[in-house]
């Protein structure tokens, strides 16, 4: 059964503007798959099945990650924790900074042996405790500075098993350029500013591919692999 954690946040900066707005809009926002799309939970069952397709294509791979732990960040009330994850690692984490989501989540798969410890935090102020087999990062490094994100995934890089991979599926712009949303304090870059970030982080792309069947007029959605480089 899950056990939450309550974690310090950090010294105060400037971007704790971003931060702090981020989570005064995600406060209001109701504890539901509808919530935590947006408004778009119709397409939750489109998500699931094309991450699930591009999930199981890394996990039969010559050098595919293994089975026993896995981390969901930006986890919101677990739906992807519940309907993807569980379905392939024995022990899943989570980490979401809104605890009425992650209160939500605990009662949503606590039925699960597999749900392992809920963190209540940002991930900008988080430090994984264990080594993962995949760390999935959906719809949430938006929230995160480029300096912070690239923080991020140096942590998560090496919080890593063997053959393990960091899995992003996040939406980018059609222009190329980064667009800021001062609603919900959050960013959606271009691919290449997103690829960018990934070479300074140490990291390399094992695979990336494209969200197919979504609603015209949402952005773009990609789905990348990533796996350490080589020291």
């Amino acid at each position: 059964m899950g056990t939450v954690v309550d974690e310090e946040m950090k010294d105060t900066k400037e971007d704790d503007f971003f931060y702090e707005n981020a989570k005064i809009y995600w406060s209001k926002i109701p504890a539901t798959v509808d919530g935590v799309l947006g408004g778009f939970g119709y397409i939750s069952k489109c998500d699931l099945e094309s991450s699930e397709q591009f999930l199981q294509s890394l996990l039969i791979t010559a050098n595919a990650p293994g089975g026993e732990r896995a981390l969901d960040c930006g986890a919101g009330i677990g739906r992807i924790t519940k309907h993807l994850l569980m379905k392939f690692f024995k022990t899943v984490d989570l980490v979401e900074q809104n605890k009425e989501f992650l209160n939500k989540a605990h009662h949503f798969i606590s039925s699960s042996k597999k749900l392992g410890k809920l963190y209540c935090t940002g991930l900008q102020s988080f430090i994984p405790e264990y080594k993962y087999d995949v760390i999935w990062c959906q719809w949430v490094l938006g929230h995160l500075t480029n300096e912070d994100l690239v923080k991020f995934l140096k942590i998560c890089r090496v919080s890593l098993a063997e053959n393990g991979l960091i899995v992003v599926k996040e939406n980018i712009t059609s222009s190329g350029e980064t667009e800021k949303d001062t609603v919900d304090s959050s960013l959606t870059r271009g691919l290449n500013t997103l690829l960018e970030l990934f070479e300074q982080s140490n990291l390399k792309i094992e695979k990336l591919e494209s969200q197919t069947k979504f609603p015209k007029g949402l952005y773009p959605v990609k789905m990348i692999a990533l796996r350490p480089k080589s020291d």
